[in-house]
């Protein structure tokens, strides 16, 4: 996929943390990321059946141009796998408990990781720094990072169908 570069923080809020992405503007993961995200569910749903690219964009809601380029990605890292014909279409090529969040999100997004110095695959040395060990904002962003990665990292495509099986029950009447 893409190569594994740092998207410098830009702006800090009280709500987020905003990361450059050319991409998409600032974001916390960009819109192609987010996309994969829901591609890959749509066909986690489909429980290893096949469907076809204009299918998971109409019940995604992802422009159907970007979701080709994405998809294409996604098979060439081996997390998907495309099929011709009558019954042809994209399908998981792992079961949806093997597709963490984080993996998607670094393939598709690069390193998670809210300073260079932080980052797991792409570690640079911030220049503006006199030292990690006594950075206080190292610090602060170290746990945010972990963190982050923890859940990212623990949380599958299948944890996604659970929830959104969770969600479609109806409470049992009263009575």
């Amino acid at each position: 996929m893409s190569a594994q570069t740092f998207r410098p923080v830009t702006a800090i809020s009280s709500a987020s943390v905003h990361i450059e992405d050319p991409g998409a503007g600032a974001a916390m993961i960009s819109h192609k990321a987010k996309y994969a995200l829901r591609a890959l569910v749509a066909l986690a749903q489909a429980g290893g059946d096949s469907l076809v690219i204009s299918e998971i964009a109409r019940r995604q809601r992802i422009p159907k141009k970007f979701l080709e380029q994405i998809l294409l990605e996604l098979k060439r890292e081996g997390i998907v796998a495309s099929r011709r014909g009558k019954v042809g279409g994209y399908m998981l090529l792992r079961r949806p408990e093997q597709v963490t969040y984080g993996e998607i999100l670094r393939l598709v997004d690069g390193p998670i990781a809210p300073l260079p110095c932080l980052s797991r695959t792409a570690y640079q040395h911030c220049a503006d720094c006199s030292g990690e060990e006594s950075c206080e904002v190292r610090r602060v962003f170290a746990r945010v990072a972990e963190a982050s990665r923890a859940v990212l990292d623990r949380t599958t495509l299948a944890d996604s169908l659970a929830k959104a099986e969770q969600a479609m029950v109806l409470p049992e009447p009263a009575e």
